[in-house]
């Protein structure tokens, strides 16, 4: 990794992408610590350090610390990431949504992001006026003058903070290198590392216990496996023979050569585990905004709270919360892991097109067969690659109730890992696009 970064460092073009995604990120770490105006910092430091392990925390650990100091990016991506859901499953309901996303081409594609990012403005307006209504009524509120024009200005602020995050992501998606998306989640999460070895020193150190020790080191023992395995899945493959049949073209002969398809373990990579962390939050959001007073209280929406925020904490939370929270955790990522999968490769185009080319899979006959052959081996690798990822982030739920809080880590770590693999192979990917032999050596 690190040789092919100082490899990509020493090609102009790259190294201008490079940078530009750099300033991008210097820029969105700037944001975090802009406070929107009329917040009392103090009452605000107060209140999110006593939320600590809560649903407040989690928003915070994914907005990189914005949230904690309201700054114009509090809200973070996150109105994005529900946008893009919405409209994904709607697509699958509504039949003109449906044809727009898979037969519009490049047309249909500005045309989908145009209303994602129209759900997005009006989900950040909801998520906006639910923020500052959920801390103005609390009786040591965070505002200056909790007045009218006040929360006018809050609002508006942080939805230009979604807004202006929405297009560093594109600016990085498109100049840039990497998922401009995933790289601002990513940015957010690495940028609490720091404080999380802080602790895991002060666990084994601060003071020395043997037991203590053997914890803090199983951690660091167990984070590291972590890695290892979503390394390897996502790097691992399944290599499906392609031949082509020669031909001669005038003078010509073409073709006679042997390639492969390359389906990987986890085609979807971290996306669902994003857009699953965020769909079990959600209710636990909203929840927390529009109706705090059942927070901590008995009855339907109390339960929906702990069951939903059992994704993110153990404090408050019983076991069964957490137990069916992972439960419908697991599911979800393994039903958003087919759904994007199969959204992003057509085993039925993929064998039209090696059969347009005069190519056949050994042993298969082209056209249909080979399309359900492909199907076959992608519908085994998306179940192994659904439950890795949903074990991945469900384990260190189940085992956090411990002296450390490991909510979110599993999650944490498969974002982390498959975003900065994802860069390295973008990274590699435009090194061949440009001839460059060095990183091969």
């Amino acid at each position: 990794m690190f040789k092919t970064i100082k490899n990509a460092l020493k090609t102009p073009e790259v190294r201008k992408k490079l940078l530009y995604t750099v300033l991008l990120i210097v820029v969105f770490r700037f944001g975090c610590y802009i406070t929107v105006p009329g917040v009392n910092s103090s009452l605000l430091k107060q209140e999110v350090e006593s939320a600590t392990g809560t649903l407040t925390g989690l928003i915070n650990t994914i907005s990189g610390g914005a949230f904690s100091r309201l700054s114009i990016f509090a809200m973070s991506i996150s109105p994005y990431i529900t946008a893009s859901i919405v409209i994904q499953l709607l697509g699958m309901i509504i039949p003109s949504l449906e044809k727009t996303i898979k037969e519009g081409g490049e047309a249909g594609k500005r045309k989908v992001n145009l209303y994602t990012k129209l759900l997005t403005v009006v989900l950040a307006a909801i998520e906006a006026v639910g923020i500052y209504i959920s801390y103005s009524k609390n009786s040591s509120s965070v505002f200056i003058d909790p007045s009218f024009k006040t929360g006018a200005i809050f609002v508006i602020a942080l939805m230009a903070g979604t807004a202006l995050l929405m297009w560093l992501g594109e600016q990085i998606t498109s100049k840039g290198i990497g998922n401009g998306i995933s790289m601002l989640i990513f940015v957010g999460i690495i940028s609490g590392l720091p404080n999380g070895a802080l602790k895991v020193f002060n666990l084994a150190f601060n003071p020395f216990t043997t037991a203590n020790f053997i914890i803090a080191l199983g951690i660091i023992i167990g984070a590291i496996v972590l890695v290892s395995g979503v390394v390897f899945v996502q790097e691992a493959e399944r290599r499906v023979p392609v031949q082509y049949a020669k031909k001669v073209v005038g003078r010509k002969m073409y073709g006679g050569q042997n390639t492969h398809i390359p389906l990987k373990l986890a085609m979807a990579g971290v996306m669902p585990v994003i857009f699953a962390s965020s769909f079990m939050t959600f209710p636990a959001m909203l929840i927390q905004i529009f109706s705090p007073s059942s927070v901590g209280g008995t009855g339907f929406l109390s339960g929906l709270y702990q069951f939903s925020i059992a994704t993110s904490t153990s404090q408050g939370v019983g076991i069964g919360y957490a137990i069916a929270n992972a439960v419908v955790y697991l599911f979800l990522i393994l039903g958003f892991t087919f759904f994007y999968t199969y959204a992003t490769f057509n085993p039925a185009e993929v064998a039209n097109t090696i059969k347009k080319n005069g190519g056949f899979v050994p042993g298969i006959r082209a056209g249909k067969p080979t399309a359900d052959y492909i199907s076959s081996i992608l519908l085994k690798l998306t179940w192994f690659g659904g439950l890795f990822l949903s074990i991945i982030a469900v384990i260190p739920m189940l085992m956090r109730f411990g002296p450390i809080d490991l909510a979110f880590g599993g999650t944490s770590i498969l974002i982390v890992v498959g975003v900065a693999l994802e860069t390295v192979q973008q990274l590699e990917s435009q090194l061949v696009m440009r001839h460059y032999k060095g990183f091969l050596e």
